[in-house]
């Protein structure tokens, strides 16, 4: 499936007092990865909320390997695991400059009407432009 690499650079106010990243800030970077993911393929959130939709996650996975520390750069691998219904799974890996696996998690996320809060279906442009690109 589509996939697409961001780097990162660790910021102090990331670290905890022994320069470790917190385990908390694992999940923005995963934000990132997808938010650019979707950048990549020709859409953005705002599109979407504009649009009508909003993509709250519903599910995280994380299994923690080593840690990243304060001015490491990062390097977040999102794929999508499938093709998106009513909701969107996404696959990443996180590994340091040293190419060392910090961490791999999957999100999902559904696909929410603005409107009315109830889930929908992915919209049927993003269905085609993902089935375009594979």
């Amino acid at each position: 499936m589509i996939h697409n690499e961001i780097n990162i650079r660790v910021r102090y106010g990331e670290t905890d007092a022994m320069g470790v990243v917190y385990y908390g800030n694992y999940s923005l970077y995963l934000e990132q990865g997808r938010t650019e993911w979707l950048r990549d393929i020709g859409y953005t959130y705002k599109g979407l909320e504009d649009s009508g939709i909003m993509l709250p996650v519903v599910q995280m996975k994380i299994d923690y390997k080593h840690s990243a520390r304060y001015d490491d750069v990062i390097r977040v691998t999102t794929r999508l695991k499938e093709l998106p219904t009513a909701k969107i799974t996404f696959l990443y890996e996180v590994h340091n400059q040293e190419e060392q696996l910090l961490c791999k998690a999957e999100t999902t996320l559904a696909f929410v009407d603005k409107k009315t809060g109830r889930i929908r279906r992915a919209p049927d442009y993003l269905i085609e432009t993902i089935k375009e690109l594979k």
